[in-house]
């Protein structure tokens, strides 16, 4: 390329091989379709490149003007007048900096002979961000991990509230899919830590042994023995609950002082069993502390104590309620023990996919949880006070106070409808309908999303499942 003096003061770089033409000719080529000088300067301002058969002129100083960059050893040449488009970001502030020491604190090198900036970052999440310097919009890669993504534009000083709709609503998407895997990868750890955790018993004593206990107690799918060790825990689980539920019928609750039924007897022997596999399970345990922290084994510890705690109590109450007056409330001590024997019906969470996945939802959603309990609340609050002003003077009416209002509006807007509380004027009943219709939807919104919810959880925890008996 060579220079080209121009009358405009302007001089034009040329490709070598049109040297050996007069200047003269070429400006006659370069004036040709104008009839005055000063309609071809505006067709030069208008056009940044001139092209002289298949040549581009550009002006000098044009290339001092681009910045270097090479991100993760991809090499892009970005003017600098884009890049300051976005004062706020890594790059237009790395652009302002005037020493060495001060550029190196935005960047991970710097060659002051190339006059190129390095960074060791995805150059995939940079082509992004570079689309946003030149177009001013910005959208996202699908096939990047949105928590990567979020992190590369965090370094950049981008926010990922300045995606486009488009992208920011698929990326608000997968992050809470990537947020119910990672609850899910965490909920379904019985059966893979049954895997991780089986090399550190190797230097434990009766390490072989304690091995085998282990999987054939925590994963029902590793042997023909293992598997038939779950199915008696839950015919035992299913036997305790049927136990205490035929307990509470008449004949077997009046019984002479001193007899004990067939019950009593099935429920000792359940509790003996539950026992042993407790005692099992803490003995073959890699970690005996963490395993007690573990919710399913809590569960196991909260079904089998109040059995024992009934029998000193019951020990108590017999040789001590006469002589000390503090052993009287030892009956009622006694029955709120009982009450704790319905958390045997957790127990089948052990076994049960969709029973986890249910709790997992519940501790996982309790901002829906709680958004749902503020809906109702609000909704009984407000139409028990409309309801008693309609049906205060109303004499026959059994909705004469705001408490007794209460309770039908819990059961109108959760749809039961029991029947035995129900407005009797045509003002009650119009407040009545409304109540319905509110409650349908306030209860069916945060109720869809719960159970999308599940339905993630669930099926995170059976392809974990799966995927740990492959």
């Amino acid at each position: 390329m060579a220079g080209l003096p121009s009358p405009l003061g302007v001089d034009w770089k040329v490709p070598g091989n049109l040297l050996h033409l007069s200047s003269a000719w070429i400006a006659g080529r370069l004036f040709c379709g104008f009839t005055h000088f000063e309609e071809m300067f505006a067709w030069i301002v208008r056009t940044p490149t001139a092209m002289m058969y298949g040549q581009v002129l550009r002006p000098p100083g044009r290339e001092e003007d681009l910045v270097k960059l090479n991100i993760g050893g991809v090499q892009h040449q970005v003017q600098r007048c884009v890049l300051l488009r976005f004062p706020n970001t890594r790059v237009a502030q790395l652009l302002q900096c005037h020493s060495h020491t001060a550029i190196l604190e935005l960047c991970d090198d710097y060659c002051p002979k190339k006059q190129e900036y390095y960074f060791d970052r995805s150059p995939q999440v940079f082509r992004c961000v570079l689309n946003l310097y030149r177009t001013g919009h910005f959208h996202a890669l699908e096939d990047l991990c949105v928590f990567c993504f979020c992190q590369e534009i965090e370094y950049w000083g981008i926010n990922e509230l300045d995606l486009e709709a488009c992208c920011l609503q698929w990326l608000l998407e997968r992050k809470d899919e990537r947020v119910v895997h990672a609850c899910g990868d965490t909920s379904s750890g019985e059966v893979s830590s049954v895997r991780t955790e089986l090399w550190k018993t190797e230097s434990m004593w009766f390490s072989k042994v304690r091995k085998v206990m282990w999987q054939t107690l925590e994963d029902p799918n590793h042997s023909r023995c293992s598997k038939a060790v779950a199915v008696l825990s839950v015919l035992v689980i299913l036997t305790s609950i049927v136990a205490m539920c035929i307990h509470s019928l008449p004949e077997f609750r009046h019984l002479s002082e001193g007899e004990r039924s067939v019950l009593d007897f099935l429920e000792l022997v359940c509790i003996i069993f539950f026992s042993i596999e407790f005692a099992l399970r803490i003995v073959a345990a890699p970690h005996p502390w963490g395993f007690l922290g573990n919710p399913m084994n809590m569960i196991d510890i909260i079904s089998i104590l109040p059995f024992y705690l009934t029998l000193v109590v019951e020990g108590l109450e017999e040789e001590g309620m006469e002589e000390n007056q503090s052993l009287v409330n030892m009956g009622k001590v006694l029955q709120v023990l009982r009450l704790t024997r319905a958390f045997r019906v957790l127990k089948l969470a052990r076994h049960s996919e969709g029973v986890r996945a249910f709790g997992e939802t519940l501790m996982n959603c309790q901002s829906e949880v709680g958004l749902l309990v503020l809906f109702i609340t609000v909704g009984i609050s407000f139409f028990s006070t409309f309801m008693y002003y309609t049906e205060k003077d109303e004499a026959a009416s059994r909705l004469s106070t705001i408490p007794s209002c209460w309770w039908w509006a819990i059961i109108s807007m959760t749809t039961v409808g029991y029947g035995d509380v129900y407005p009797l004027t045509v003002a009650g009943r119009i407040v009545a309908t409304l109540c319905i219709l509110c409650g349908l939807l306030v209860v069916s919104l945060p109720i869809t999303i719960i159970m999308n919810n599940f339905s993630k959880y669930f099926e995170k925890n059976r392809k974990c499942l799966s995927r740990g008996h492959s």
